[in-house]
């Protein structure tokens, strides 16, 4: 099986209702499960009525401003799998914020089943976020570097 077949294979995978898969033939077997939350129903207690709270007084502090996320294009997870910013552990990332980038220049590594997939830069311009971190998992289409 090729690689590029076995990464359909995975992203077939996540994005199905199936849990396992099983291939075996002469020359090759794979397995391939995933785990999925288990939602438990409670059980429905009698609970009384609760009294409505009173206002908010009105000198509270204001809330916190939301963060904008950052615009431009995204170079996006090929796969599920963990996100590695650098080559090896202790060298330097592949890239950083602020850093400019050429398009098939790679940003980072996906890591699947023992497979280290080099992630390449489709986009010229300046990388202006990061929105994962070294050893996060990563789903499939997740933004890994933003580009601008």
């Amino acid at each position: 099986m090729k690689l590029e077949e076995m990464k359909e294979l995975i992203q077939a995978l996540s994005e199905s209702d199936v849990d396992k898969f099983e291939y075996k033939d002469d020359d090759f077997s794979v397995k391939l499960s995933k785990k999925k939350e288990r939602v438990l129903a409670a059980p429905e207690l009698a609970v009384p009525p609760v009294p409505a709270a009173a206002p908010a007084p009105q000198n509270t502090p204001e809330a916190l401003p939301e963060v904008k996320e950052a615009e431009g294009n995204a170079v996006t997870a090929p796969l599920v799998g963990t996100f590695y910013a650098a080559p090896s552990e202790g060298a330097d990332p592949f890239v950083q914020v602020g850093d400019t980038v050429t398009k098939g220049q790679i940003i980072g590594i996906v890591e699947a089943m023992k497979l280290m997939n080099e992630v390449e830069s489709e986009f010229e311009g300046t990388v202006v976020s990061i929105p994962v971190h070294n050893g996060d998992i990563v789903e499939y289409g997740e933004p890994l570097v933003i580009i601008r």
